[in-house]
């Protein structure tokens, strides 16, 4: 990791202690330090603190910057060593399947539930956030690993396992820079990445194994989702349940809720109906398609932003739906609270 001369010179201006040669640096590698804290911690609300959190640690410590690496690679050592402290002090993040078994028939509804869940990212903040020099398969797997199943999968790991898998196979660095960042000899960060790939093949959905074939929701997933809000909109149940996957999963953060299989959610989706009128409104999370579902109760004028769901498809069928009801979750999005 050589640095460019343009960076060395902006480099040594730090070490100077120019405030606004920092601000100039720093400014650039933003977005993508705060997809990696998201990456790392699975909560979108706590990725921009942890890059302020980065930003103030590398200002600190701007005399000890060495120019035998990128100033990139140095904030991105710091910014993952910021997620391992905050890591050590919280539980790992999760979905529904994780806290209840799946919900039956005559399955009360229950209360919501502090958490912490995994948290959904805006598609608008996940733009540009992979550098355009990158090749185009890294920026392939980059865009993979946003995914929600990539990220409920990783939960599954250790902090540091999920460091060093994060590091080696999402932003493509050796084992030598990994080892270096973490504080790890080769051999361990070697040891550690097996270790994790391991895990992640035993929670991560079988069509997920393999990286690289996905760059963001698709023309035809768009299709599909299209689909999906229409047959909401005219609530034609068996246009809904040909969408689906037979063995589709439907869970609902913060409720402790969720139902396995299209029986199942069909038969829920005509419970939820007595509720009102439901509009949908097309948006994206995660690189993957979502839908704002807004409703007007009969005692009501307008339809309130009432979820974000963001689904998985696989195979040309929707595999899994994560219902997102969280006020402090949709508000992150930008969605008009009401049509």
């Amino acid at each position: 990791m050589e640095m460019a001369n343009d960076d060395a010179a902006a480099a040594a201006a730090v070490r100077a202690g120019d405030e606004s040669a920092f601000a100039s640096l720093v400014e650039r590698h933003r977005r993508e330090l705060r997809v990696h804290c998201y990456r790392m911690l699975g909560a979108f609300a706590d990725s921009e603190d942890l890059v302020q959190e980065t930003f103030l640690r590398a200002w600190r410590s701007r005399g000890g910057f060495e120019a035998r690496s990128t100033f990139r690679a140095w904030l991105y050592r710091i910014a993952t060593n910021a997620c391992l402290d905050v890591l050590a002090q919280r539980p790992r993040r999760v979905l529904p399947y994780d806290v209840a078994p799946a919900a039956g028939s005559g399955t009360a509804l229950p209360l919501p539930m502090d958490g912490p869940w995994l948290e959904p990212c805006p598609d608008h903040l996940l733009s540009g956030a992979v550098p355009a020099d990158q090749a185009p398969d890294a920026v392939l797997v980059a865009k993979e690993t946003i995914e929600l199943a990539f990220l409920a999968a990783i939960q599954h790991l250790p902090p540091r396992q999920r460091a060093v898998l994060i590091m080696r196979d999402v932003l493509g660095w050796s084992a030598s820079d990994t080892a270096g960042s973490l504080d790890l000899s080769v051999a361990a960060v070697k040891s550690a990445l097996q270790r994790a790939r391991s895990t992640l093949r035993r929670h991560l959905p079988r069509s997920r194994l393999e990286w690289g074939s996905v760059a963001g929701a698709t023309a035809e997933e768009r299709v599909l989702l299209r689909r999906y809000v229409d047959a909401h909109r005219r609530g034609d149940g068996d246009a809904l349940a040909a969408l689906l996957s037979e063995d589709v999963r439907v869970s609902f953060p913060p409720l402790p809720l969720w139902v396995d299989g299209r029986d199942s959610f069909i038969a829920g989706s005509k419970e939820f109906a007595d509720a009102g009128e439901y509009r949908y409104v097309e948006t994206g999370a995660n690189l993957q398609p979502a839908a704002a579902v807004y409703l007007r109760r009969p005692s009501d004028t307008v339809f309130r932003l009432l979820a974000l769901e963001v689904l998985r498809i696989e195979k040309g069928r929707i595999a899994e739906i994560v219902d997102f009801n969280d006020p402090a979750v949709l508000a992150a999005f930008g969605l008009a609270p009401a049509l």
